[in-house]
């Protein structure tokens, strides 16, 4: 059984393979490579002539056989002086064949290697273009195939960039794609970091206005995936210091149009709970919500409709009946039980009354709570109760 599943793996692999005899190979800096057996010549006796060799196969478009060419010479002459130029001929080349893993690999390798290379800044640059290529949906290479788009494989470019060349043009920029990554990786929490990183270490590159107003983006999409007041209020925050501190940002009309579907939002959500309390005939708590509606939306369709709302609850039950605080009337039971009391001492007052003396209670208990006894009257805790608004 085990030699029938090896022989379909190895049948179900090899059309993936480039070409038929094509050899894959790793190299430490360079990653995985497929190679055909004549691909690399023997390596010339002197490094000189081995570039001049690989140059001249490279002028004439034989890219792989150049690519061999510039490889024998790095690993036979690693410190003659032209080996630096020839590590990033090899990510050159790579790049006109459309391999960017090896690529990379071969850029990062000079990187490394060749840290005060004159071609250090180039190589940042290819870098960080090819990092935008898996941004936008580059394909991985898998044995010198290309597979599916990798995030991941961005973030680890994005990212070596700002671990080699933290003061590089691109390292501000670099840091903000990981957390683009991140989010296309729906790593929210890990993209929001990497946004305020280039708060933190770039405050003054034209990158930190994309991050702060980013971290808004974010949480705002957390709020309208499913209403969260928490990821809400902290997108408003955002939005809120991206306006003070970038007035001249292109995006400053997003970010605003951005506070007002917020507001929106909020104000739906009051205007729901309200709904709940007032088909509830909890009309003291809608009235608490109706009043939210109001303050946060104020001339509205739905501040109107809030006020309208107030005004047939006070003619049905009230006014006295929607106060909140400790000014409110008494209403209810407890209420008529005493204005009861008052009746009686005012009775027993006349100079005319014969009757009994009348006992008054320091206080009139309230009367007990009822035990709930389903769940078909839970609802939100409503807040604390502010005054009612003033016609």
């Amino acid at each position: 059984m085990r030699k029938v599943l090896a022989i379909a793996l190895l049948t179900t692999c090899v059309p993936c393979l480039p070409h038929a005899g094509a050899v894959v190979v790793y190299r430490a800096g360079e990653g995985w490579t497929t190679e055909s057996p004549n691909e690399e010549d023997v390596v010339e006796k002197t490094a000189s002539e081995q570039l001049h060799k690989a140059e001249d196969l490279e002028s004439a478009g034989d890219y792989k056989r150049a690519l061999g060419a510039y490889r024998g010479l790095i690993r036979k002459f690693p410190t003659s002086g032209v080996a630096p130029k020839s590590q990033l001929k090899i990510g050159e080349i790579a790049m006109k064949l459309g391999d960017y893993d090896s690529a990379y690999d071969a850029y990062h390798s000079y990187i490394t290697k060749y840290p005060k290379g004159e071609d250090f800044d180039a190589a940042v640059e290819a870098e960080f273009n090819i990092g935008r290529r898996f941004l936008e949906g580059e394909r991985k290479r898998v044995f010198g195939v290309k597979t599916f788009a990798s995030m991941a494989r961005a973030q680890q470019i994005f990212e070596s960039i700002v671990r080699d060349a933290p003061f590089s043009k691109y390292a501000p920029l670099a840091q903000f794609y990981v957390g683009q990554a991140l989010e296309k990786q729906s790593k929210d929490v890990e993209a929001i970091g990497a946004y305020q990183t280039v708060l933190a270490k770039y405050p003054t590159d034209p990158a930190a206005a994309d991050a702060q107003y980013q971290i808004g983006y974010v949480y705002l999409t957390q709020a309208r995936s499913a209403y969260d007041k928490a990821a809400a209020n902290k997108a408003r925050e955002a939005f809120e210091d991206f306006l003070a501190h970038y007035p001249d940002s292109e995006k400053v009309a997003q970010a605003k149009e951005n506070l007002k579907s917020l507001e929106t939002r909020e104000t739906s959500g009051a205007l729901g709970i309200a709904k709940f309390y007032d088909k509830q005939k909890n009309y003291r708590a809608a009235v608490i919500y109706y009043n939210d509606v109001i303050k946060q939306q104020p001339g509205s369709a739905d501040a109107d409709a809030a006020k309208k709302r107030i005004d047939e609850l006070k003619n049905l039950v009230g006014e006295d009946a929607l106060r909140a605080g400790p000014e409110k009337t008494e209403t209810g039971a407890r209420a008529q039980t005493r204005r009861k009391l008052q009746a009686q001492v005012d009775t027993a007052a006349r100079p005319d009354y014969l009757g009994p003396p009348v006992v008054v209670p320091d206080e009139v208990a309230p009367p007990k709570p009822k035990l709930r006894t389903s769940t078909e009257n839970l609802g939100p805790v409503p807040a604390v109760e502010p005054a009612l608004p003033q016609q």
